[in-house]
């Protein structure tokens, strides 16, 4: 028996990784969930945070995900991202504009919805800043 994950990570997009891992550990909603060979299925959703795939005991990718939805089986990983940007990808200067904007939206926000809408686009571009100025894992 292989001591590897097949792992799959699908936007809406494109497929954004596929390759076998030794393990993984992803932003459930509970809590961060690591993923190796032989875990127990799984269906769970997916919060704002960082994928880290680890080589050995160190993390060879890191890939954000602005949520969406896992499923784990004892030999594969399939996440289902709403977005998902490999971190060395992320614009700091823009994420940091997009805070601004989202800040100045609830502000200024005219009914509840367009208020909570701003508030969960805020909630994803400060985890994505925290993604790539303070990674979990390394």
């Amino acid at each position: 028996m292989s001591d590897m994950v097949a792992f799959e990570l699908v936007s809406p997009e494109k497929l954004v990784f596929s390759k076998q891992i030794e393990m993984a550990i992803l932003p459930a909603e509970d809590g961060d969930l690591g993923v190796q060979i032989g875990h127990a299925p799984v269906i769970a959703s997916l919060r704002p945070g960082t994928i880290s795939v680890f080589k050995g005991s160190s993390v060879e990718d890191r890939i954000f995900v602005a949520g969406g939805f896992l499923e784990i089986t004892e030999t594969r990983c399939t996440i289902l991202a709403e977005e998902a940007v490999v971190i060395d990808d992320i614009d700091i200067d823009a994420v940091k504009q997009q805070i601004s904007d989202f800040t100045d939206d609830i502000k200024i926000a005219e009914s509840d919805d367009a208020r909570l809408n701003a508030e969960a686009s805020l909630v994803i571009a400060n985890a994505k800043l925290e993604a790539v100025e303070k990674p979990a894992y390394s």
